[in-house]
């Protein structure tokens, strides 16, 4: 075998990224991998008209031809108008450049993208939806149909464009492959904002026409692709870095487990177009050329479709090209080659026509097929003169028998002098054999061959597959099996030298959804008892008993994910178990000015838009530090972060939902090492007022969250009261006007508010609606609708509360006045904003503040009076002031504490400030802005 190594990594971008998304790792590209164009190959946009052949300067794997502009074109990498009639156009990946700019263009060709790549991170694709004014980071098309967006970086496919994708999302955390301490700018082209302004000339960088100009996934720094080489390649988090929590202090072990799981997103119930779905149609039109014309409009051309290999037959999934009826054999080859990004010598391949059999769907064609015996038909043959020969509806692209290859092997390790060295292999080469030839070449003989071992690596879109070859595996026949199962799979296999070291698998899985009050004893019976556990690689490490979970360690991938799947699928005396993947935070390497931040988002809260938070705030955070509330409750973050020296809390919903997190936090306050974190608040509910008090407004309306992100950084540390509400249910009569069955005593944290009556009763109808039908509730407006509604049909109702209930203050009897409603109040905000005490001074009572240990106790004669109190017109019935409330319950009663409505059976209602008070964010006043201040400024 001869070996030669190549030259260490290049310089691109100015040390950043060479694939945009990944530090530099790529030697010398060469032009060995340009395909061989015919005189009518076509690029096939519809933009343009093909001019005199004239291929351009060599460019990062971009096979760059002259042609005729018959409509208003941009270049990709200026972004600026391509005056006159001529542009050169990359017949692979679509990039359209001025013929000055070509000696500029540092963008690699999606054909040599995936080799590129320093660290293959698998993508999170969500459902599809419309991305207006966005472009497609495969084929550099506008993105018309419903596409396809990573959920943790900002790369947008078309569905049928997701296999071509390159395995180049964030790295978020430690795996145990291919670490590093000093991390990078994380590069991604184009889809940038119209105003963006470059960093480093400040001129507009952003383009609405063109995927153009990058941006860092991490520091959010915007430049053009030219003035990138400017800027240093080590990342420092920009604005946000004291909020982030550094990718290089998360460690999560996830060998079995998809991206989707590590990061707790909700994968999609409808398979994705070209990805497992075998009843997909798969036909996939050709890139460059997304919209073939039909055959009836363009008489001249014919329409074929191209498999890439056995798995392509199997799954039946296609791309689409449309060539010349006259076309010869080579040119329709370089056209199918071209249709899957690979620019490899078409003398290498040929085409292969389809059995009608197989087109079938006969079984017997099917298996002969994917065993590399596809009958040749007559025009099928490879590359050969450029006569017209006759061509089949259906081919499929073989490579060429091999009797020597050269394999690239990536070092395993990140400090060493060269990206890759190749290796030539023979029939009779070993991965024992590539082992010995390789370690010289990376400086390390001293050391022992058996020390080591060759990994094979799939870096598809979705998921990143490693596989440790055996010693005796035959290099060449592997190439050619791979090759024979997927030309595409072949270009995203890449070859690893790695130290066979043992690995101590650890995984953190969260099981909640478990009967309360349990021993841990009586957890790892129920867990046996459930899903058997096996003895011995599964241990409970952690128990939360006063929320029925557990965290489970498990010392075996293989269990980790035998226990995930199981988990999902199991009830426990009737309720579903939950069941996610927890990573551990390094706290001991957080540098010391960083102060994490924990968001919670409520998908459900408000007008529904905690989806698109949810995608935001993982952009601009750490995904690690993103959770949603409807997938465990606030538990697993809170035990994520336990060890966490200092942090803060951004809660992303209404009032109920603040109050969920709170009483999360005084439950596990005695576990953290940070026992008493400050909380902000991004209102989603309907009422929000906490929100209004802390200055977060009346609700979220589509803000720029970068600059809500920076008013948390900026908010002000203040104290609110918290209040404990004990229902006892003991003195139930039985009556026929009781409601509720007799529930045994229970305790409820209040922030803002608890009202008994009428304003329980309305949220308690609206809650219920809501309930049934949760997709009306979409906006706030519709929201506060419902409650007027339901306001005017409670108009004419009357219970004369007064008598129904008994109250005590400071265990004095306080006599209630004709009243519907009894509201104890902490906060001067009730009902979305209205001030329900009032601002008249009065001698019997002192000044309300929500950090004073007094509760206001106010009345409300009716659904009139609400009304009148929330325009601002009257104020509440004033009652009493204390610090300890005993109320008594004559009958069912509807009653509600921060939204959170229900029916209490007669018995007490006991309300006293005995939690320590809760450390809350209030949004900074804004300071007026001079006038005659530049907006950049």
């Amino acid at each position: 075998m001869a070996a030669a190594a190549e030259p260490g990594p290049r310089a691109w971008l100015g040390g950043g990224s060479p694939r945009t998304g990944s530090p530099a790792s790529s030697p010398d590209l060469g032009n060995g991998g340009r395909a061989r164009l015919g005189p009518r190959s076509e690029p096939g946009s519809g933009r343009e008209r093909v001019g005199a052949r004239t291929p351009g300067p060599a460019a990062p794997g971009h096979t760059f031809r002259k042609v005729t502009l018959t409509k208003p074109t941009y270049c990709h990498l200026c972004s600026d108008f391509i005056w006159g009639l001529a542009g050169f156009l990359c017949d692979v990946c679509n990039f359209m450049s001025h013929e000055k700019c070509l000696k500029q263009v540092k963008t690699p060709c999606t054909s040599v993208a995936p080799s590129l790549v320093r660290v293959p991170v698998a993508h999170c694709f969500g459902p599809r939806g419309l991305y207006k004014r966005k472009f497609c980071a495969v084929c550099r098309k506008s993105l018309e149909a419903p596409a396809l967006r990573c959920e943790v970086c900002e790369l947008h496919v078309h569905p049928d464009c997701v296999p071509f994708a390159c395995s180049d999302c964030r790295q978020c955390h430690q795996d145990g492959h291919r670490d590093h301490d000093v991390h990078h700018h994380h590069w991604r082209e184009g889809n940038l904002p119209s105003g963006a302004r470059c960093e480093v000339c400040r001129r507009t960088c952003g383009s609405s026409d063109v995927l153009a100009g990058l941006r860092c996934e991490w520091c959010g720094v915007q430049v053009h692709t030219v003035c990138s080489a400017a800027l240093a390649p080590e990342c420092s988090f920009g604005r946000l870095r004291t909020m982030v929590l550094p990718p290089g202090c998360v460690r999560l072990l996830s060998r079995n487990f998809s991206k989707m799981h590590c990061f707790r997103i909700s994968e999609s119930a409808v398979p994705e177009h070209g990805e497992g779905d075998p009843a997909a149609d798969g036909s996939a039109p050709a890139c460059p050329g997304r919209e073939v014309p039909p055959q009836e409009s363009r008489p001249d051309k014919q329409t074929l479709r191209i498999f890439d290999g056995s798995d392509a037959v199997h799954r039946g999934h296609f791309r689409v090209i449309s060539v010349p009826r006259l076309a010869g054999s080579e040119e329709v080859l370089e056209a199918a080659l071209r249709a899957y990004y690979i620019t490899e010598d078409p003398g290498d391949f040929e085409l292969q026509a389809l059995p009608a059999a197989l087109r079938s769907g006969d079984p017997g064609a099917r298996a002969q097929a994917q065993s590399g015996g596809a009958a040749e038909a007559e025009g099928s043959r490879g590359p050969g003169p450029p006569d017209s020969v006759p061509v089949a509806e259906a081919q499929i692209i073989r490579a060429l028998p091999r009797t020597q290859d050269v394999l690239k092997v990536y070092p395993a390790w990140l400090k060493v002098g060269v990206a890759y060295v190749s290796i030539r292999v023979t029939a009779d080469s070993t991965a024992r054999m590539v082992v010995l030839e390789v370690l010289p070449l990376l400086g390390r003989q001293a050391e022992g061959p058996e020390s080591f071992q060759l990994v094979e690596v799939l870096m598809g879109s979705r998921q990143v597959q490693r596989t440790v070859l055996a010693d005796e595996e035959l290099l060449l026949d592997r190439l050619r099996d791979i090759r024979q199962t997927s030309l595409r799979q072949m270009n995203q296999t890449r070859f690893y030298l790695a130290e066979s070291r043992p690995v101590a698998p650890r995984v953190s899985l969260f099981i909640g959804g478990l009967p309360p009050g349990l021993s841990l004893q009586e957890y790892s019976s129920l867990l046996d008892e459930a899903v058997a556990m096996k003895a011995g690689l599964v241990s409970v490490s952690h128990v939360y008993a006063s929320q029925g979970a557990v965290v489970l360690d498990a010392a075996c991938f293989a269990e980790a994910e035998r226990l995930y799947m199981l988990v999902k699928d199991t009830a426990v005396q009737g309720r579903p178990l939950t069941a996610l993947v927890l990573p551990d935070v390094l706290h001991t390497k957080l540098p010391p000015d960083c102060c994490p931040l924990l968001v919670f988002v409520n998908p459900k809260s408000g007008g529904l838009k905690g989806r698109d938070l949810l995608c935001s705030f993982r952009k601009l955070l750490n995904p690690h530090q993103v959770f949603e509330l409807t997938n465990g409750g606030p538990l697993p973050g809170l035990h994520v972060f336990s060890q966490v020296p200092r942090f803060r809390v951004l809660v992303c919903g209404g009032d109920g939902t603040v109050g969920w997190v709170l009483s999360a936090l005084e439950e596990t306050r005695h576990r953290l090492a940070c026992p008493e974190p400050s909380v902000a608040i991004l209102p989603l509910g309907t009422g929000n007022d906490l929100g209004r008090v802390l200055r977060w407004g009346a609700g979220y309306s589509g803000e720029d969250l970068f600059s809500v992100l920076v008013s948390v950084d900026e908010a002000d540390a203040v104290l609110v009261d918290r209040w404990t509400i004990l229902l006892d249910a003991h003195e139930a009569n039985g009556t026929e006007n009781s409601m509720a069955d007799l529930e045994p005593p229970k305790i409820v944290q209040m922030s803002n508010y608890c009202g008994i009556g009428i304003d329980a009763e309305l949220s308690l109808d609206f809650h219920q609606a809501r309930e049934e039908e949760p997709s009306k509730f979409t906006s706030r407006f519709h929201n506060k609708g419902v409650y007027v509604r339901v306001g005017l049909q409670k108009m004419s109702h009357s219970r004369s509360l007064h008598r129904e209930i008994r109250l005590q203050v400071e265990q004095q009897e306080v006599e209630l006045p004709s009243i519907e409603g009894l509201i104890f109040i902490n906060i001067p905000s009730w009902g979305s904003g209205a001030d329900l005490w009032g601002p008249d001074n009065d001698s019997r009572f002192e000044k309300p503040r929500m950090d004073d240990g007094l509760l206001e106790v106010v009345g409300v004669t009716g659904v009139m009076h609400m009304g009148q109190v929330q325009g601002g017109l009257r104020s509440g019935i004033r009652i009493a002031q204390g610090a300890y409330f005993r109320v008594t319950l004559l009958k069912a009663t509807p009653v509600q504490v921060d939204g959170e409505p229900w029916v209490q059976a007669p018995g007490h209602i006991i309300i006293s400030a005995v939690g320590p008070k809760v450390h809350m964010l209030r949004k900074a006043k804004q300071k007026p802005k001079k006038a005659g201040t530049p907006k950049d400024a």
